[in-house]
């Protein structure tokens, strides 16, 4: 028999802080001391107060027996007011001015600490919680107890004694705590402690991105590696790294069943019958080739699918008026809302956040139907460019998952090749395997003409005809020849065309 089921499940605690209970698989534990290390300014006192508010609701307005009263004591041993504090949190969501001071009480042990030192803020430690029965300690300013300690015994002491409070209480406590950038995080006191949680800000190119990162965590698993969040109006907000949460799908994925309609039953023809179930495909082309309005039009195929458009180059606006202006039945289905529009400038962005964002509609909405316009936009603002291929794997394998057909777009060079694009590293070419149906778009100059030509070059499970076709952009959408010959031509007489200016 393992421990857990000797000793008992330890209970969890959740911080209520969206997105860090899932990287700590749950949330905190009860009884635990933890420490929360950062630089200034990267959110530590927003962390504890946010941590503070989402406990002491959790049990606001409930009936007496139904569930234990959660109280939290927030002690700050800097020299900053508390109502200089609750000012700066105040416009936040998570700020509740009710719960203070009967859930939520403010307590100021600056002066204890410097007039009797850790042995007097202990015991100030001990009353106050007792009196308050709080369930959640947050210590805020635990550097300054450390320069407080004669040695470096002292301090430890003080460390074990609180988790000795910490364990007989049942309380959870946070320990905030400051260090410069770039600081050994490897301390004597990170060792004792049940889990290590460090926030930072670095500096990607001209932007800084927020990284909230767990060194350790005693009692479970956890997602390891760095995690971007945000500081929002609703306070923080973390977006567990894309790829370690969808390492494995959230279900078995079911692949089998009839073939989807792309909207062009010329292209479901090249395709062997249309695109395979619960498949992603590709679809690959210069600008302005005419690839949105392949994407519109497999979202407007089936009205009875709920679909979603993820762009990054086209507002809401911008695609309504295309959608209207080919008089595609996708129009139709995004005016009222059976097709979702998420829109994300391309200038800047979090690409956890955005495939977060995209999931949690996908599941909320039980879409069907996906197309995303911009892979090469996801790809700029994922940064590290080696994530996007492990982030489109994963991103891919939940939708089949999810039940979920879906569209990519990427930009190539006016012949339609990945491999020769500008935009054409190493990571993005290997997306092109990744999907399982590629749809190739180019266009072919003949003296005066441009003319349009796709091609499919590959599809799960199909027998494909990859033949060139020549296509227009009509009302409708795409309109595409039946046969090769129309585009066998125009690339005979391109061909005899240069052979004669040799």
């Amino acid at each position: 028999m393992g421990q857990a089921g000797a000793y008992g499940e330890l209970e969890r605690v959740p911080t209520g802080i969206a997105g860090l209970d899932d990287i700590l698989g749950g949330g905190l534990f009860r009884g635990g001391v933890y420490i929360v290390q950062g630089t200034p300014g990267s959110g530590k006192t927003i962390f504890g107060n946010h941590a503070c508010y989402t406990h002491a609701g959790s049990s606001a307005g409930s009936s007496a027996g139904s569930s234990p009263e959660h109280r939290a004591l927030y002690v700050t041993l800097l020299a900053e007011s508390h109502s200089r504090m609750l000012g700066h949190i105040a416009p936040l969501g998570f700020f509740q001015a009710g719960l203070i001071p009967d859930r939520i009480t403010y307590l100021s042990a600056f002066r204890t600490l410097q007039d009797e030192g850790l042995a007097g803020l202990l015991t100030l430690l001990r009353r106050e919680m007792a009196a308050r029965e709080a369930s959640l300690l947050v210590l805020d300013g635990l550097v300054a107890a450390e320069e407080t300690a004669a040695s470096a015994l002292e301090f430890k002491t003080f460390i074990h004694e609180l988790q000795t409070q910490a364990a007989a209480t049942g309380a959870t406590a946070l320990l905030l705590t400051s260090a410069s950038a770039g600081a050994d995080l490897v301390a004597a006191e990170h060792t004792m402690v049940d889990g290590l949680i460090v926030l930072s800000s670095r500096l990607t190119g001209w932007r800084a991105e927020r990284e909230l990162e767990v060194r350790k965590f005693r009692g479970s698993g956890f997602l390891r590696g760095r995690h971007a969040f945000r500081i929002t109006d609703d306070g923080i907000r973390v977006f567990p790294r894309i790829e370690a949460r969808l390492r494995l799908p959230s279900r078995r994925d079911h692949v089998e069943g009839p073939a989807l309609t792309t909207g062009s039953p010329a292209l479901d023809a090249m395709l062997g019958g249309g695109l395979p179930h619960h498949s992603t495909t590709l679809i690959g082309g210069p600008s302005g080739i005419g690839k949105t309005t392949l994407g519109l039009q497999f979202l407007g195929a089936d009205p009875e699918a709920p679909g979603l458009l993820c762009g990054f180059y086209e507002s809401e606006a911008a695609l309504l008026a295309k959608a209207r202006a080919l008089d595609l039945p996708a129009a139709d289905l995004i005016a009222d809302g059976r097709v979702a529009v998420l829109w994300q400038p391309a200038t800047e962005g979090l690409i956890d956040e955005i495939c977060t964002d995209l999931l949690g509609t996908i599941r909320n909405r039980r879409v069907r139907r996906v197309f995303i316009d911009g892979l090469d936009a996801m790809c700029r603002i994922a940064g590290d460019q080696d994530r996007i291929v492990r982030i489109f794997a994963a991103l891919t394998a939940e939708l089949r998952a999810l039940g979920v057909t879906a569209m990519y777009t990427r930009e190539t060079d006016l012949r339609g090749t990945f491999l020769d694009a500008p935009s054409g590293e190493p990571s993005l070419r290997q997306t092109s395997s990744v999907a399982e149906n590629v749809v190739l778009m180019r266009s072919c100059a003949l003296r005066s003409g441009i003319h349009r030509l796709i091609a499919v070059a590959k599809a799960r499970d199909a027998r494909i005809d990859s033949r060139l076709r020549v296509f227009d952009i009509r009302p409708g959408g795409l309109a595409i020849d039946d046969g090769p010959e129309r585009a066998e031509s125009i690339l005979a007489d391109r061909d005899a065309a240069g052979r004669g200016g040799e």
